[in-house]
């Protein structure tokens, strides 16, 4: 069983990315300034906006709508690139444990009891 900061970092951060780098591109964004602004390379950006990278969740609808907003106020100059770390720890923060377990099909009696995930909701 990974622990759940591996699956962080394999599925929860690149659906995070994925959701942003399209509501960048659909607010007029090129996949170059996109990727200066989410400082990855401009071919991860398009694996991002392609599905081949950052899409082995589904986002529920209010994470994706905290996406859409960050990308709104990167989009106005009212965030920054400063801003990215904070703000992808935000959202990750209010990504459901649970949810991200059953859709990898992991039981949540698989984990430790000692454990307490870093996705911000603890294990129910």
């Amino acid at each position: 069983m990974k622990p759940p900061c591996e699956i962080v970092v394999w599925y929860v951060i690149p659906a995070i990315r994925s959701e942003l780098a399209k509501e960048l591109l659909n607010l007029g964004m090129k996949q170059k300034d996109v990727s200066e602004l989410m400082d990855i390379t401009q071919p991860a950006v398009s694996q991002y906006i392609t599905d081949k990278r950052g899409s082995g969740i589904r986002l529920k609808k209010e994470v994706r709508q905290m996406i859409k907003d960050f990308a709104f106020e990167l989009s106005t100059g009212e965030s920054t690139k400063a801003d990215l770390i904070p703000r992808t720890c935000l959202i990750c923060k209010n990504v459901r444990t649970t949810d991200v377990l059953e859709q990898l099909g992991i039981n949540k009696s698989d984990l430790d009891d000692d454990c307490q995930s870093c996705m911000g909701s603890e294990v129910e």
